[in-house]
């Protein structure tokens, strides 16, 4: 298989990555240095949904899968970028948004939620972020998507009035993908999406080192 492009979906990960409110801070420290010790090594503390991420089903089911037992094919697939990137801080993504694309959405394919919100990394404009309407996650599941990305802190509305999104997708074992970015470079079609998580055995989500493969 030649590749011929690979775009880095991921943001940043340091003492400094924004995190969802609550959640663990980041921190990176020395734990070996080369002059001490003749290696490097680097301590790092963080939360299971740091910077660009995944969410296993556990995260909002009780008895929903772990990251560790999801089918690794969830993390793969030719993702559709839905253009959204009209939309105002706290406002809803709906039906309207994504009809344009429905065609391309069914078994298999990866919901990418372009927003543009990713430009707004480091800012506290970046908390106010649009989100996905629970029409629109029932439509995609209905039509067979399991798998939901989005380049802003989280798919819900970011009061944290509702959790419908997560409870919908989860509720099917499907995957939320949040802190994504870069999507305005995907300019091929049918971009390979890859977001495979750390086998953490038993746990709710993990990072990803996500990109986008034009083959």
């Amino acid at each position: 298989m030649l590749i011929k492009k690979i775009v880095d979906l991921s943001i940043p990960i340091t003492s400094d990555t924004p995190i969802y409110p609550g959640d663990p801070k980041p921190t990176i420290k020395t734990a070996a240095e080369i002059d001490k010790h003749g290696y490097q090594v680097s301590e790092i503390l963080f939360g299971s949904h740091t910077g660009t991420h995944v969410d296993a089903p556990f995260h909002f089911q009780k008895n929903g899968e772990k990251i560790d037992q999801s089918d690794l094919f969830k993390f793969i697939g030719n993702g559709v970028v839905i253009d959204v990137t009209g939309k105002h801080s706290g406002e809803e993504i709906g039906f309207t948004d994504v009809e344009k694309d429905l065609d391309e959405l069914d078994k298999g394919k990866i919901a990418l939620f372009h927003t543009g919100w990713s430009k707004y990394l480091g800012s506290e404009k970046y908390f106010q972020h649009p989100y996905v309407g629970a029409t629109v996650i029932e439509l995609l599941i209905d039509r067979g998507v399991r798998t939901f990305f989005i380049d802003a802190l989280n798919v819900d509305p970011p009061n944290g009035s509702t959790f419908s999104a997560h409870e919908a997708i989860t509720s099917v074992n499907g995957i939320i993908g949040e802190n994504f970015c870069n999507f305005e470079e995907i300019d091929f079609p049918d971009p390979l999406i890859i977001a495979l998580p750390l086998r953490f055995t038993g746990l709710d989500g993990s990072p990803v080192r996500a990109v986008a493969v034009s083959t």
